[in-house]
């Protein structure tokens, strides 16, 4: 069996940056809101492609963002999701 058919295994250090996440989204959520754009719209974006022209440079959050890397704030935000749907 080559090793492209194996499914591998991700995964990150059980580090506490949840906190972190969530302070920098809404730091950034509030700035883009004050900029006139759709918030939802401008983060998925940059998470998506990880081009930082997706968020601006107000209120420095185009540097806020980038202090966390995109695959920790996917993580804590499937978690959250996932939470939150099974109901506890």
């Amino acid at each position: 069996m080559s090793s492209l058919d194996k499914t591998m295994r991700f995964n990150f250090p059980e580090e506490p940056f949840e906190h972190d996440v969530d302070e920098v989204l809404f730091q950034v959520h509030e700035a883009l809101q004050e900029k006139g754009y759709n918030p939802i719209n401008q983060i998925v974006g940059y998470l998506l492609s990880g081009d930082p022209a997706y968020i601006p440079r107000h209120r420095d959050a185009r540097n806020i963002i980038r202090k966390l890397e995109r695959d920790e704030i996917i993580e804590v935000l499937v978690k959250f999701y996932l939470k939150q749907k099974r109901g506890g």
